[in-house]
């Protein structure tokens, strides 16, 4: 054998070999992968549809119960269209929402982008969510909610309240919405309640949020495809407010779009977006929980005469005017453990959209980067490891203020909702003077439901009795 064929076979075993190695390390690296057990379902459609199959709200549904029974409470799944890591866990959920950025981020399916925009605070990641959440959160100020805001959201929920006067049976959720959205309509563009372009406005909305919450079917007849429409329809709308206030040299600094056309460097487009997810995100979620305080309390006459207590003794207080002050807000203790226990059993917000953007390893377990989480909120605050009797509403349980920390109503982190604050107070608002004005129960059975969002079938129809002397 010659010198050259002798180099020749030896340079081929180095490469066999050094192959061999490789594919040695590789596959042990992959065994090292300790992925959570599971089920990833039916090809392409995973296990989303028994994911999402409707569900009393204060319960998390028949297939999260199957799945924590059997894997635990971190498992694997495919939802959504993707590979799944699913949490129940606390430890991992807050783990999730304190590092965005760092090893997970937001990732909505590409429909809620197609349909709240591409510069919707709810799907922007990294520095540019920072930005716009920074321009909310300046506005939002602690000095604004004290005095503005405050008057604001007593003026509309009187405004609500008082057309109850001559009506026995009221639709709780529809008049929460019809609240929320005056409120927020005159917040953010300084729209009058009951005018011709707000009954216009609103109507619109109301067609562009049955979208949101549809299968993104987007074709002729469709929700979404309705909703697309609408929303088109809204950004019209909207520019032309910013187009009649340029012209005017007037950006009245009251509401938030002339905060943000005199305070940013953001595009007309960002704008418009902005102003829709603020408009989409003040208005739904805490019409929802008005409506959920509501069907809690009318079950709870004890938590009822508590508040009703505290609120009187509130009102009793006030010589010069009736109207609340900052003061008279942060006296109403027992309302907010009344507000945390509702987000607590209602679950508004029942689960997040995010990515791994690094491998992490987690109790033994591995999520991979680029693999879907779904941190589910509802499932921590309904496990009975960390809340007594976690199906039952005892807005008691947070005078202790030991379960604080397992409260994640609002989201955590870097993106923990801008609004929470203004929604807390819109509730707290709303409750002193519904119940110091009346006396409510059920007019027929309804719940609320989970579709995910949380919904009541019925609109929920309460019987009122006025009280008197009312309080007004």
């Amino acid at each position: 054998m010659s010198e050259f064929e002798f180099g020749f076979e030896l340079s081929i075993l180095f490469a066999v070999s050094l192959s061999l190695i490789l594919v040695t390390l590789y596959g042990r690296k992959q065994k090292r992968v300790n992925l959570p057990p599971g089920n990833m379902g039916w090809p392409f459609v995973g296990e989303s549809i028994a994911y999402l199959k409707p569900h009393p709200a204060h319960t998390i549904g028949k297939y999260m119960e199957h799945h924590i029974s059997k894997y635990g409470k971190i498992f694997k799944s495919h939802l959504f269209g993707e590979a799944t890591i699913v949490s129940a866990d606390a430890g991992l959920n807050r783990l999730i929402l304190q590092n965005e950025g760092k090893l997970f981020e937001c990732s909505y399916p590409r429909s809620i982008g197609g349909i709240l925009g591409k510069w919707s605070m709810l799907v922007l990641v990294g520095d540019m969510h920072r930005d716009m959440r920074t321009i909310s959160l300046k506005f939002l100020t602690n000095s604004r909610l004290k005095t503005h805001l405050l008057r604001q959201v007593e003026r509309h929920t009187a405004l609500v309240l008082s057309s109850w006067a001559h009506r026995p049976v009221v639709c709780a959720q529809d008049e929460a919405k019809r609240f929320t959205f005056n409120l927020m309509a005159e917040h953010i563009m300084s729209l009058e309640a009951g005018e011709a372009e707000t009954e216009r406005l609103k109507k619109e909305y109301i067609t562009f949020m049955k979208g949101v919450v549809s299968p993104p079917l987007n074709f002729p007849g469709t929700a979404y495809w309705k909703a697309l429409r609408s929303r088109a329809t809204i950004l019209k709308f909207i520019d032309c407010k910013m187009e009649e206030r340029m012209k005017r040299g007037s950006k009245n600094e009251q509401d938030l779009l002339g905060w943000v056309l005199n305070n940013s460097n953001l595009s007309k487009d960002q704008i418009l977006d902005l102003v829709l997810s603020l408009l989409f995100a003040g208005h739904e979620t805490s019409s929802v929980a008005i409506a959920l305080a509501i069907y809690f309390l009318q079950a709870c006459p004890t938590a009822v005469q508590k508040l009703r207590e505290e609120h009187l003794e509130i009102s009793m207080a006030k010589k010069e005017t009736r109207e609340l002050s900052w003061d008279d807000y942060k006296k109403m203790e027992f309302t907010q453990c009344v507000i945390s226990e509702t987000l607590r059993l209602g679950n508004v917000v029942r689960f997040l959209h995010r990515k791994a953007i690094k491998d992490v390893r987690y109790k033994g377990y591995d999520i991979p980067c680029g693999w879907k989480v779904l941190p589910v909120i509802a499932a921590v605050h309904l496990d009975p490891s960390l809340f007594d009797l976690p199906w039952h509403f005892n807005p008691w349980r947070w005078q202790s203020g030991r379960e604080t920390k397992n409260l994640m109503a609002f989201g955590g982190g870097g993106r923990l909702c801008a609004g929470s604050e203004l929604a807390k107070m819109e509730m707290a608002v709303f409750i002193h003077h519904l119940v110091l004005n009346f006396e409510f129960a059920l007019a027929e059975s309804d719940e609320a439901f989970a579709f995910p969002f949380v919904d009541f079938p019925k609109g929920l129809p309460i019987a009122i009795t006025h009280i008197h002397p009312p309080f007004l």
